[in-house]
């Protein structure tokens, strides 16, 4: 059948087989587990890689290092914007639904060693003190540990310099492009296993973890995930829509990074397929080597929602009142850890313990009553996450005047997404088909 040819099909049947095996087999289901964990080995075998070529290259190729200056501080200033909208919007649904009230639960009765052993196993995967780390004590062992920001600052820092010796760097220049061209082949090579891989995560979250885990602390998670819903339609889809990109039209172009995302809970999993589709949409190369792994740290706008509902979540289910001062405080507290992980699964779990360590009110061991829904909150976690990155990288490129709007309409017509209705000629098509103005 040629619709079997899809990936997102191939993707979605290996979802569903997942789900399936981890239901009625939950034993022979956990066993799944390495499928996941090697297939998202693969992608972070190359993705060092892969933003190395990409930053460096549409660094070198800007017209000026101010240029660089300017959509860098454009970038953090967009970022920083929408997460603490995303983090307002958390507090404010956790205040007016009280997902943890009447749990009535005694902090001395908590494992505060779970919390310790979580933390510690994801840790070993997520960078919790950005500021240190984003610095490498080797260019090395920066591109060894697979730590995105320091690549990323070291990409920069040699585009820069690319682009300083000119003439002289267009043979290097050209060497890193062929790079980049053979590292998204061996990409496309991988994303062949993305059935197999989502298959096996999914059979081992729902194989460990089951459908108790679901029915417990249920109302936390049709929270979160209504919030999260609310979020992307009317936040990210306002922003879109004034970017002059329809939301849905996005959502169908990226619905294979979608479900690969929804399978393996990790946005790293299809880091490189997005810079190059946001490519193909119109946005340039240098703008999608400096917003997309920038965004994988600064702009986690799932993580931020997530972040302020648990935080009120467990001081509302050991009955801890807090004033608005407090709130402010801790919404102060997480606008600073609610930045960085690098799109590693259960990092914003690393970040909450940090929030609540240094806010000193709710109990850290509170997060033990979210350890067993963090790999079902994590899911939709990563889908917002993708999302935001993926709008974020537009609106710059629109905030900069450099979205190609006609390759826009090209791509997604082609793909199969209506992106304008009744334009009466090509010309009028072209203009309006990407949906609100130039």
């Amino acid at each position: 059948m040629r619709l079997l040819k899809h990936l997102y099909v191939q993707v979605l049947i290996g979802l569903a087989a997942g789900i399936l095996v981890g239901f009625l087999a939950p034993d022979f289901g956990v066993q799944m587990k390495p499928l996941g964990d090697t297939f998202i080995r693969l992608i972070k075998m190359v993705i060092t890689l892969v933003v190395f070529c990409t930053v460096t290259l549409g660094i070198a190729r800007m017209e000026s290092l101010k240029h660089v200056g300017r959509v860098g501080l454009r970038t953090i200033l967009y970022f920083e914007a929408v997460t603490t909208v995303a983090l307002l919007i958390g507090l404010v649904v956790a205040n007016v639904a009280h997902p943890g009230a009447g749990m009535n639960i005694d902090p001395k009765a908590l494992d505060a060693h779970a919390v310790s052993r979580y933390v510690a196993e994801v840790h070993a995967e997520a960078s919790s003190g950005l500021l240190e780390e984003i610095v490498p004590n080797s260019v090395i062992g920066a591109f060894a540990s697979g730590n995105l920001l320091q690549v990323l600052l070291f990409s920069v820092l040699f585009g820069i310099a690319l682009s300083i010796i000119a003439r002289r760097g267009r043979f290097l220049s050209r060497v890193i492009e062929q790079s980049g061209d053979a590292l998204m082949r061996i990409v496309e090579m991988i994303m062949r296993l993305a059935p197999l891989g989502a298959f096996g995560a999914m059979a081992f979250t729902v194989g460990k973890y089951g459908i108790a885990t679901l029915q417990q602390l249920g109302l936390l998670i049709v929270c979160y995930y209504a919030t999260c819903i609310v979020f992307v339609v009317l936040v990210l889809g306002t922003i879109s829509r004034l970017a002059g990109v329809s939301l849905w039209a996005l959502l169908r172009y990226l619905r294979e990074e979608l479900l690969i995302v929804l399978g393996t809970s990790t946005t790293e999993s299809v880091l490189p397929r997005l810079m190059e589709k946001l490519e193909r949409l119109g946005c340039p190369k240098s703008i999608v080597g400096l917003v997309v792994p920038t965004g994988y740290s600064f702009n986690l706008d799932g993580a931020a929602l997530y972040l302020t509902m648990t935080s009120l979540f467990i001081a509302q289910a050991m009955n801890i009142h807090l004033t608005l001062l407090q709130q402010v405080g801790l919404l102060a507290a997480l606008m600073i850890t609610s930045k960085g992980g690098a799109g590693v699964a259960g990092a914003a779990l690393v970040a909450l313990t940090a929030t609540l360590s240094a806010h000193a009110i709710i109990p850290v061991a509170g997060v033990t009553l979210i350890l067993g829904i963090d790999r079902v909150l994590n899911e939709v976690r990563a889908l917002v996450n993708l999302v935001g990155n993926a709008v974020a990288t537009i609106v710059v490129a629109r905030w900069e005047g450099a979205f190609d709007y006609r390759a826009a309409r090209e791509v997604l017509a082609s793909r199969g997404v209506a992106v304008s209705e009744g334009s009466a000629s090509p010309e009028r098509e072209a203009d309006s088909a990407v949906s609100v103005g130039k």
